[in-house]
């Protein structure tokens, strides 16, 4: 069986990939705590300078699995996988090194949570961007909190009110990415990104992101 969560590392970068490709990276309760647990051993890792989030397959990630909420909808296990996904946010920020989301594709409801929760984004031209919990019913409630630091209150209000997508170009306007690329340089702009960062003191840079 694959890991829900790939890590890769290269030149103090270490790269964790959303693997559940095939559901475009939905995050159901496995993959949130194999999340936890990559991003606990890599903020503890003092050869890692920068972490990349980045998705398997054709998107970054849709937000939560929602056939998986279904199948359990009650209020101790919805409450119990909000209260583990708040943690795994926190703790993009809470870890030392500097975080960059990788994103292709659409990036949605808690997909765009992490986007907002990273410190820094890269996107591909294509990529879509959406807090669309309220479509079916959901008020995206945690994914505002963060969007709503990175962008306007007024521009975070019609993402959540209305569901509708945003382009790549849109995000980059707003604040919520850092840059846009063509597909095929997504990957170098982001080791460009990092690597601005990587011969900087680690503890400057870690007192820095505190």
């Amino acid at each position: 069986v694959e890991p829900l969560v790939l890590r890769a590392d290269a030149g103090g970068i270490a790269t964790l990939t959303l693997n559940r490709p095939a559901q475009f990276n939905a995050i159901n309760g496995a993959m949130l705590s194999a999340l936890q647990s990559a991003l606990d051993v890599v903020g503890a890792d003092p050869a890692v300078r920068v972490v990349v989030v980045a998705g398997a397959g054709r998107a970054f990630c849709p937000g939560h699995d929602l056939k998986e909420m279904l199948a359990n909808s009650t209020e101790d296990f919805i409450g119990d996988l909000f209260r583990r996904c708040c943690n795994v946010m926190l703790t993009l920020q809470r870890i030392p090194q500097p975080v960059i989301a990788r994103v292709h594709g659409i990036a949605t409801a808690a997909g765009c949570q992490i986007v907002a929760g990273c410190d820094l984004a890269v996107a591909e031209e294509g990529a879509r961007f959406a807090t669309s919990g309220v479509n079916f019913g959901l008020f995206c409630a945690t994914p505002g909190v963060p969007v709503s630091r990175n962008i306007s209150q007024k521009r975070a209000f019609e993402m959540l009110m209305t569901g509708e997508f945003i382009d790549a170009k849109t995000a980059l306007a707003w604040g919520l990415v850092n840059r846009v690329v063509p597909l095929a340089d997504l990957d170098a702009a982001v080791t460009t990104l990092a690597g601005q960062m990587m011969d900087k003191p680690p503890a400057v840079i870690g007192a820095g992101k505190r």
